[in-house]
């Protein structure tokens, strides 16, 4: 997980060595000129805010139903890059596929309402994104609906007194949807900002002991909420006529 972040995020930093470059002769970008061509290859950069809702549910005590210890919100920055095609077929239908691989320090915890003095601890370090995009162009401008499939890296905790008694780590692969705006700002460059919401159901997480003192199963279920500003060079020709 951690690897398909890097070489997203490399793809990224590619792009904006790449802006460096070219925007370094010009004292001013170059105009985008009416009838922008959506279609070609982008990597870019992004980076914004993201807030997981955790709610953990105890089922090792025996019982047959589930024993809520509580929900959290872990939240704070993220970071990454990504790599995406589109196909304009018309003069404002635009089609596309796009990867996306981000770091994230998402942090959050509470209370457990069963166990007396025990803090539940959740984070998600990282996240990717694999998407189908649908989009509406208007000359420079693009509103575009995404939908996929997300993958999230977390790592749950158990904490007594400020030391951790259990852990447990987590790949979980969900779905994402989300809506974005995209603004080509000069010939070959595009930013915009997007927002993603992570649908990550609910799954067992088994919390190992760090020390001798119990093991805990955890249902915990999952959701994020995502806000990213992103740059993005675009490979491929500025203007062709659509009708």
């Amino acid at each position: 997980m951690k690897r398909l972040v890097l070489a997203v995020s490399v793809l990224g930093i590619s792009a904006a060595s790449a802006l460096a470059a070219d925007l370094a002769p010009y004292t001013k970008a170059p105009a985008v000129p009416a009838g922008y061509d959506w279609s070609g290859i982008y990597i870019g950069v992004n980076g914004g805010y993201g807030s997981a809702n955790n709610c953990w549910d105890l089922n090792t005590l025996g019982t047959t139903s589930l024993l809520g210890e509580g929900c959290s919100n872990a939240t704070g920055g993220v970071a990454g890059g990504q790599f995406m095609y589109r196909f304009q077929a018309t003069r404002n239908l635009v089609f596309g596929m796009e990867a996306q691989g981000d770091w994230a320090a998402l942090k959050g915890s509470n209370a457990s309402n069963i166990l007396p003095g025990v803090i539940n601890q959740s984070k998600v370090d990282a996240f990717g994104l694999f998407t189908g995009h649908f989009g509406w162009a208007v000359d420079n401008s693009l509103f575009y609906a995404k939908t996929g499939i997300a993958v999230t890296d977390n790592q749950f905790t158990g904490l007594a007194a400020g030391t951790a008694f259990d852990q447990g780590t987590q790949t979980r692969l969900g779905y994402a949807a989300g809506v974005g705006y995209e603004y080509a700002f000069a010939r070959n460059w595009t930013a915009g900002i997007e927002y993603n919401h992570f649908f990550m159901f609910q799954s067992a997480n088994n919390l190992n002991p760090i020390a001798s003192n119990g093991f805990r199963v955890d249902s915990i279920q999952q959701n994020i909420d995502l806000v990213t500003v992103k740059v993005d060079y675009h490979f491929g020709g500025p203007v062709v006529a659509k009708y």
